[in-house]
């Protein structure tokens, strides 16, 4: 491996994945007796800078200015996540793997002398960890690192890597070395194959080896392990109990490598927050078990749906396997429900969330036991990939210091929803798309809340992703029959113009009382009574708040 590695003794682990760091008992044992006391966590993923920038400020090259703007602009959050790379090169001043290193090998022994924009930053002097820690403390919010276990992005450029017998940029030394070893399946040009498998314990080394580094080096408030970029860290033939194993001895290494830091320095605690699929079902196959971390020493845990904001109770189960300790966040982010793609990865349509569901989705986790919310992609409100799915727009950063007050979460009108998604696996078995058979009851669950003011009438809304204004649906929540409205596109206020916001026709509409609102589950009934069958892929429920809301 590389010499860098070697020097810094990189391989200190057995092979049970327990190390040095977690062989001192008396660190390892420390625990916190504090809750984590953040109530708003912002993901930063480093890309979005250049992909989706401010129209004022759109660069082709990456800046510390950028990188300071990206940070700041997320003004009204308690702690702010920067993902720095995809968990193989990193772009901080590092002695592992540094991107110096990179680049002579890449130039020495492949002929390969371009240089990517950010990696270019870090060579002429720039370290995105060293401008978090600064921004972050000029502005008083907490600086995180986010570090992704085994992000798969790289390998859709593998194929062609293959066929030129080079590496592409984006892959790390210690990944084209070795991916014949220790990948997944058998086609490593297929993501969920060409990623590492963590049954091996050099995998888990790598990745210790820059977490470590970077805590020790950096002033950093603390360290998110995010296990779903991408999800994939174990081949089909390895067990659930060792998966569980060697996942749960990993984020014991951490705490305790980061116990040891907090002996050393001083200071506050360092926090250990993992994100995790928000579905307890998939969970499993990724070794995650919510109560063993958070008795390894996890003090909050970001429940992720991958790529959506989306409602349902993942929340107060994720509360009742871990008790009261450790914090738990909901992620939302800026959309929740996409189409189909135009034209490769990144095109698809995507359905804007808006203001009152970012404002329902965090009233309903705290509802649940939510310590806080956390923010995903949020910066991809703006021009991103194509034209094709736009107009596009200035993120809602006026929403950020709201979703932690609660006295103002209530007084919110509501909305409530639910989405086909997409076939993302962490999302398991999906609700919609459904068909809709003539004559056939199909029943639906919605979570929502009883409003704690008496709120005007609202709508229910059917949508499709074909014409529906020909049939005869009729609707029934909690027992009562509803009565169809005209169909309404925007049932609140909607700020994104006509963005995939659905056709009149492919829309049925009917009348909410506002009292038939009941808290938590909600049963919903469709019948279509005349017209061929309906696939259904979004329902909502809308309930204004303030009066003077209207509907078009």
């Amino acid at each position: 491996m590389m010499r860098e590695i070697d020097r810094r003794n990189f391989f200190r682990s057995s092979a049970a994945g327990l190390t040095g760091w977690a062989a001192v008992p008396e660190v390892s044992a420390l625990a916190s007796s504090l809750p984590a006391p953040y109530r708003t966590i912002y993901s930063n993923d480093t890309t979005n800078i250049l992909s989706c920038q401010r129209p004022e400020e759109r660069s082709k090259e990456f800046s510390e200015h950028l990188l300071i703007a990206s940070i700041a602009e997320a003004r009204g959050v308690d702690a702010h996540f920067l993902q720095p790379g995809l968990g193989w090169i990193p772009w901080w001043d590092s002695t592992v793997y540094s991107v110096e290193e990179h680049c002579r090998w890449l130039r020495d022994q492949f002929g390969i002398k371009g240089v990517k924009k950010i990696e270019r930053f870090v060579l002429e002097g720039g370290d995105l960890l060293r401008t978090l820690v600064s921004t972050c403390r000029d502005i008083g919010v907490a600086p995180f690192l986010s570090f992704r276990l085994n992000d798969g992005h790289h390998v859709r450029d593998l194929k062609e890597a293959l066929e030129r017998g080079k590496p592409t940029q984006s892959m790390a030394r210690h990944y084209w070395e070795n991916y014949e070893r220790f990948r997944i399946g058998p086609d490593p040009t297929r993501w969920e194959q060409g990623v590492f498998d963590w049954t091996f314990p050099e995998v888990r080394d790598y990745k210790f080896a820059l977490l470590e580094e970077a805590c020790s080096r950096y002033d950093l408030a603390g360290v998110e392990l995010d296990f779903l970029r991408h999800w994939s860290r174990f081949g089909e033939s390895v067990p659930r109990d060792k998966r569980f194993e060697i996942t749960t001895s990993f984020v014991q290494r951490v705490r305790a490598m980061l116990d040891c830091i907090e002996k050393e320095k001083g200071g506050s605690r360092r926090w250990l927050c993992v994100r995790v699929p928000a579905n307890a079902e998939v969970r499993p196959d990724q070794g995650v078990d919510l109560r063993s971390l958070a008795d390894a020493g996890v003090d909050m845990i970001n429940l992720s749906y991958s790529y959506f904001t989306w409602q349902d109770g993942s929340v107060e189960r994720a509360r009742a396997e871990v008790g009261s300790g450790a914090a738990i966040y909901p992620e939302m982010t800026h959309t929740t429900m996409t189409g189909r793609a135009t034209s490769g990865s990144g095109t698809q349509p995507f359905l804007r969330t808006t203001d009152q569901q970012f404002y329902t989705t965090a009233r309903l986790a705290y509802e649940q036991g939510a310590s806080g919310v956390s923010l995903f992609n949020f910066p991809y409100y703006r021009y991103h990939v194509t034209d094709s799915i736009g107009p596009f727009h200035e993120p809602p950063f006026h929403v950020l210091p709201r979703l932690a007050d609660r006295e103002f979460l209530k007084e919110q009108s509501s909305w409530y929803f639910l989405s086909s998604g997409r076939r993302d696996p962490v999302l398991g078995e999906r609700v919609l798309p459904a068909i809709l058979d003539r004559n056939i009851s199909s029943r639906f669950s919605l979570r929502m809340d009883s409003p704690g003011q008496p709120r005007k009438d609202g709508v229910l809304r059917l949508r499709s992703d074909e014409t529906i204004s020909d049939r005869t649906i009729e609707v029934r929540v909690n027992g009562v029959k509803l009565e169809p409205v005209e169909p309404i596109r925007k049932p609140l206020p909607h700020p994104y113009g006509e963005t995939w916001i659905g056709k009149r026709e492919e829309l049925a509409c009917y009348s909410f009382p506002a009292s038939l609102a009941i808290r938590e589950t909600n049963q919903i009934e469709i019948v279509v009574r005349k017209g061929i069958r309906v696939r259904l892929i979004y329902l909502d429920v809308t309930i204004p708040g303030d009066p003077l809301e209207s509907v078009a």
